[in-house]
């Protein structure tokens, strides 16, 4: 079976000692693809590195994370830009709102994530939204940017309901579905009873939301094996077929034939 972790921050400072062992382990489980989320200036060179390092495994994107959003959000937004000439990136991403650690930046947020939806079409990549305790201020700048037309992209670590997961599907978003499937308070099993195979990927989030049976441990990509045989079970099929489909999905979504 070969998987690709859709959402992976290996070039983070949790994996300073062993990063490249973490990468050799997810490759052996199966994960022949990692792709990494970009959270603001100051990490854009550590993750290419690290993508130059793997350049088979390690597909970077490029994009400003929610809460990265301050004041000078634009200086930050400019820079990605640049890197937009000069790189190949898979998508935008992480961009989106995030209202649980602070609200204070909201309108800057809002603002932020407009300008990297007008990337995403600019530079054709789809985007990879973060949307914690902000589904209805995400939707609605979607609906309001959208032209009548239908994004590509991914709703990151998506933790909904079935009608959000209908509404965000019908906007041309596949779910991101990570380790909060395995916890027991979650309810994702039984919105994802709902939803069709194909429209889910599968990512890590790591070093976060490590899955059970790892919970308490750093998460890492090649823990995705935990994620499969998950949705496997809610869905009643084989982990191959979630293997097989969820990978096809990313590879669609993410242009990656070829690379």
């Amino acid at each position: 079976m070969e998987f690709i972790d859709t959402h992976t921050h290996l070039f983070l400072p949790e994996f300073n000692e062993d990063r490249f062992q973490v990468i050799e382990r997810a490759i052996l489980a199966g994960v022949q693809k990692m792709l990494l989320p970009n959270i603001d200036k100051n990490t854009v060179e550590s993750m290419l590195e690290l993508s130059s390092a793997f350049p088979d495994h390690c597909i970077p994107m490029i994009g400003l994370h929610p809460t990265s959003v301050k004041e000078d959000y634009l200086e930050h937004i400019m820079i990605m830009e640049k890197y937009l000439h000069s790189h190949k990136f898979c998508a935008i991403g992480e961009v989106g709102i995030d209202l649980y650690w602070d609200k204070s930046y909201l309108v800057q947020q809002q603002k932020a994530f407009i300008h990297q939806i007008e990337l995403a079409r600019k530079y054709e990549l789809p985007l990879v939204i973060h949307s914690r305790d902000s589904y209805q201020e995400i939707v609605d700048i979607l609906h309001q940017q959208n032209n009548g037309q239908l994004y590509s992209g991914i709703f990151h670590s998506f933790s909904g309901n079935t009608s959000q997961a209908e509404e965000v599907i019908k906007l041309g978003f596949k779910l991101g579905i990570n380790g909060v499937v395995t916890f027991k308070n979650s309810n994702l099993g039984e919105v994802l009873q709902h939803v069709n195979l194909k429209n889910i990927v599968l990512e890590t989030d790591s070093p976060y939301l490590t899955p059970v049976p790892k919970r308490g441990q750093r998460n890492e990509s090649a823990y995705l094996t935990y994620i499969a045989n998950k949705i496997a079970e809610i869905k009643q099929v084989s982990p191959d077929e979630v293997a097989k489909t969820t990978t096809f999905t990313a590879i669609s979504v993410f242009k990656l034939h070829g690379l």
